[in-house]
């Protein structure tokens, strides 16, 4: 509640620091019921000094994930990118050479989701590097409320653990334990798709009041505790 109210007194802020009045849409209040499944690949792992170069967001509408309706653009970075960022997302320079500009990418992007909330995991991060565009390009933040699934994740299982319940929230584990099948990571259009049928799976649960079960730790000898 206290991250909501911050959010909605910034976007008041930033509402009347818009350096471009065309995009006030991005402060109208969303009437569309849908959200949008966020995710980006970066040139290394720095907000600051690293840039994106890919992102691809797909909309979500209820219970069904709008795989015709999406959006997804490689980007040419303005950094070298790293070797262990290369690793990761198997993007090299010469993949992205000829690319446009997050510039060029960025009114397409916003334009696609709107005012719409946006989904992701750990998606405080992809929207931190939007952000670092935004801020040049508008003099604003993404004003979108956000949805982490690891979050809601977090509360269907560990809501209501005892202290000491081992945690964990990788992607890979948040998957296998929600019963999707893994596609492959880091690949900015299909972790989007990914997280989008987490959130689905999530939402739905929280809807019917059902928690994701724990495995059952036997208790030590000499160990009493509930």
């Amino acid at each position: 509640m206290r991250f909501e109210i911050l959010r909605r007194s910034r976007a008041l802020i930033d509402r009347m620091l818009l350096a471009d009045r065309s995009y006030d849409f991005l402060f109208h209040p969303d009437d569309s019921g849908e959200v949008v499944s966020v995710d980006c690949e970066t040139s290394g792992f720095n907000i600051l000094a690293d840039d994106i170069v890919s992102i691809a967001a797909i909309k979500i509408r209820g219970n069904h994930i709008l795989t015709s309706e999406t959006f997804r653009a490689l980007v040419r970075p303005g950094a070298a990118m790293e070797v262990s960022a290369i690793k990761v997302h198997q993007l090299r320079e010469a993949d992205v050479r000829e690319a446009r500009t997050i510039r060029e990418v960025m009114p397409e992007f916003l334009r696609f989701v709107g005012s719409r909330p946006l989904v992701g995991y750990w998606v405080s991060f992809d929207v931190r590097m939007i952000n670092k565009y935004l801020f040049g390009l508008l003099n604003i933040n993404l004003p979108n409320r956000q949805y982490d699934v690891s979050e809601l994740y977090y509360e269907r299982k560990y809501g209501k653990a005892p202290p000491g319940t081992e945690i964990d929230l990788r992607y890979a584990a948040i998957a296998a334990d929600l019963g999707l099948t893994m596609l492959p990571q880091h690949d900015a259009f299909n972790d989007a798709l990914v997280a989008a049928q987490m959130y689905v799976i999530l939402r739905d649960m929280q809807r019917r009041g059902v928690r994701i079960p724990r495995q059952r730790v036997a208790p030590r000898a000499g160990d009493f505790s509930v």
